[in-house]
Parts: C-alpha cells; structure tokens; sequence
C-alpha cells in the first residue's frame, strides 16, 4: 500500500490531466466503426492487460515468456493472420520470437503500404522480483494501473490487438498485408544479434514502415499531452583494463614504478567527462574496480578486487555503456575514446573494447512523413497534436534493428510512467486512445 501511495503521490504531481477539445476533421464510415468497436473492447483489453501483466515473463524467465505468447497467438490467428513461433533456446538462451503474417487478400503488394507491427513479450521484473501483480493505483478513480510490464510493455501488446480487431470489424484488415513481430528478449537481447533479431530484420525487407508499440509517457509540461518518438539512441558497453607496475608506494610516481593502474584508469575516466560531452551523447561508467587483483563477474555485475595502501595496484577496470543519435556519432566518439586511451601515463598501459548492443535509430525524412500522418489522424479524433520526444530521454530499442530498411515510429503503446521500476504505472485511459490511432493511422497507411 505504502509504495501505490507513493505512485499515486508521483502522478499528483505530474498533473495527469483530461482531455481538451481540438478541431476535428469528420472520418470515415471505416473509421468511424474502428472507434466505436474500440470503445465497446476498452473493459475486455484493461481484463486482458490484467491478465498478462499477472504472469511473470522476465526476459530469463523462458516459460512465462511462452506463457504470454500462449495467451497472445490465438488472438492473433483468430484475426486471420499465420503465426509461427520460432524457439530460440538452443540459439541464444532465449525464449524465442512469435512471428504472425497477414496476407492481402487481393494478392501480395496490392494492399498498399506493408505494415510491420514490433513488440516484446519480456519484462525486466524477474521471479525473483517483489514486484508481481497488477493494481489500480489508490486515488486515481481507477484511471491508473501499476504493475511488471504494465507499460513496458504489455499495454502495447494489447493496444495493437485491439486495433486490429477494430480493423477486422469494420471490414478493413482483408485489405492490409501486415507482419507482425514479438520477441521474447527485448530487455536482455540474445547474442549474436544476427540471429536473436533476425525475424525483425527479415520482415522489415519487406515492408514499408514500422510501428513499435513500446509505452510512451504524457509531457506534463505541457497540460499532459500524449507524447510519440521517431528517433531512439543507441546502446552499446564498453570495457577498459589499465595496468601498471607494482611495488611499494613509496616509489609511486617516479621513474621506476610510474603511476599504477588505478592512476591511467582515472586520467582516461576523467577526460572522457570533460573532453567528449556533445548533444545527444551519454558514456555512464557503471562498475569500477582496481587494485593488486581487479575481476568481473560472469554477468558483469561485480566482482572482486584485493589491494593494500602501501601497494602500488597493477590492474584496473571500468565498465560503462554509450548511447549515440546516429551512427556516425557512434563511430567518432569511439575513436575519440580510443585516442584518449592511447594517451598513457608513464609506466603503464591501457585499452578499450566495445560491445555493440542496440544500434541508433536517426530521425530520417521518412519518420517524419509517418509522423505528419498521424498527426492528421489525431485531427480525426479531435486530440491535440501530440509532442515528439527528443530521443535523448528515450532508451535503446528493437524498431533501431530495423531503421535501416523501414521508417517508423517509436512508443505508439500506452502512455505511463516509470518503466523498468517498481513504481512502473500505465494510464489506462490512453489504451482506447492509442488503438483508435493506431488502426486508423494502418487502415490509411494501407490505402497507399
């Protein structure tokens, strides 16, 4: 009860607000039947939400992941679409992916643009989690919900059904050619990339645009508007060991021993805070040990480190990760570390290797068409524009292993707040919202 209040408290203070009447343009008979089935479903997806965030799918726990997708393939199949579920745990140690196509119905391409649907059935909340069970946060007259995965991201899971069969309703989803694709591994992909994100990869070659229904957030700033992203930054680690030569600290810093491994790791630490700051750029250094003996862990979330104060230490090690805008960005901070690393202080030496995780998904031309698009559907329903999030505050992502081949737009799931903590909440009115938009925004992207 103590942490709902908290929450509660949070939502207080970022003025969740109803909504304001904006001028709107009249639909159409389709679009009209889409918002009317998506009204009359509001109280059979908020039981569904329910229902799935109560099962416990970490990316690690591979049987709650199934479970999820046990629950998901048979309303997707019901809607006419082929689903595959293609294991991965003899690949990468991961659950797997469940892949769904829905044909055009007057033949393959001539169902205007093709539409690929991402999401992920993983959350970050373990069994081992405290945090299991949806709950209607206290003081919200039922508008706000919390739980694993409540927003990251469950909601979008079921907000994409929930288009879907707004779309089969009114006679519209014969006429679209869609993909859809779930991992099972967001949060935690699987190695190599190549394999744990080659369903999306495969799909997006033969798409058009891509919509990931990762959660989104409202902008309180500004009267609580609906937020959506086109651009997501990338997310890749890196691990630096220096060593040095040992003895008795008395003969630190002179000819014969120079600085020791701690030394060089902090003088490249340091530059690296002051000499590579740029817009969009972050370096965290997550984990740092050093001394007469420096490991990580296998997970590389500790370790162990000896040493003594008269002991000059003779390794040492950092972790961090970095997040880039682009690709070039990527490429020139990396060289920039380097040739900082390269820089050594006298009797030591050091080096630097990276892990490429997420790559960055750039705003392009065509994400910014996308997004006018549904902008003009937001028209439609009489809701305000709503405001592009600077993919600073956004983190890593499936939709960027596909931003080379499609456009796209980023978190057109539920808006919440708090993801990937025990305060995570989704606000459960932007679930009819975001389905209304989202299965017009496809009913017209299928027209062209």
């Amino acid at each position: 009860m103590k942490k709902l209040l908290i929450v509660a408290a949070i939502i207080a203070g970022l003025g969740l607000s109803g909504g304001r009447t904006w001028a709107q343009e009249k639909p159409d008979a389709a679009e009209a039947a889409m918002v009317h089935t998506v009204d009359a479903s509001t109280a059979s997806d908020v039981a569904l939400l329910e229902k799935i965030v109560d099962i416990n799918s970490g990316t690690m726990n591979l049987d709650g992941v199934v479970k999820v997708k046990d629950i998901l393939e048979p309303q997707v199949a019901a809607l006419g679409f082929k689903t595959e579920w293609h294991p991965m745990e003899q690949l990468d140690g991961r659950a797997g992916d469940l892949v769904a196509e829905h044909p055009c119905a007057l033949g393959k391409g001539k169902c205007g643009k093709r539409i690929l649907l991402i999401g992920h059935m993983d959350t970050v909340f373990e069994p081992t989690s405290a945090f299991q069970k949806y709950e209607i946060v206290p003081g919200t007259n039922g508008r706000v919900a919390t739980g694993p995965g409540v927003s990251d991201m469950k909601d979008g899971l079921v907000i994409m059904l929930s288009a879907l069969r707004a779309m089969k309703a009114a006679s519209v989803l014969d006429k679209s050619e869609i993909t859809i694709v779930l991992s099972g591994d967001e949060e935690r992909h699987g190695t190599p990339v190549s394999i744990s994100r080659k369903d999306m990869v495969d799909a997006a070659k033969h798409s058009d645009l891509a919509l990931e229904f990762e959660n989104a957030s409202r902008d309180a700033g500004l009267d609580g508007q609906d937020a959506v992203r086109i651009g997501r930054r990338s997310a890749s680690t890196w691990r630096l060991e220096t060593t040095g030569r040992t003895g008795h600290s008395s003969g630190v810093f002179g000819d014969a021993m120079g600085y020791g491994a701690v030394y060089e790791l902090v003088r490249i630490l340091d530059q690296f805070r002051s000499e590579l700051p740029e817009p969009g750029l972050t370096y965290n250094v997550g984990l740092v040990l050093g001394g007469a003996t420096a490991e990580e862990n296998a997970n590389k979330t500790g370790g162990d480190a000896t040493g003594k104060t008269n002991v000059i230490p003779s390794t040492a090690l950092a972790l961090g990760d970095l997040r880039t805008l682009n690709d070039e960005q990527t490429d020139r901070v990396k060289k920039k570390m380097e040739a900082i690393v390269r820089d050594h202080l006298a009797k030591t030496s050091a080096r630097i290797e990276f892990e490429d995780g997420y790559p960055a998904m750039a705003v392009t031309p065509g994400s910014q068409a996308l997004l006018a698009e549904l902008q003009k559907v937001n028209a439609t329903l009489g809701y305000p524009p709503e405001v592009v999030t600077d993919p600073i505050f956004a983190g890593a992502g499936d939709i960027a292993s596909v931003a080379p081949y499609v456009p796209g737009l980023v978190g057109v799931g539920a808006m919440g707040a708090g993801a990937h903590a025990e305060v995570e909440t989704v606000y459960l009115d932007s679930l009819p919202r975001q389905a209304k938009r989202m299965a017009i925004l496809m009913y017209r992207e299928g027209k062209e």
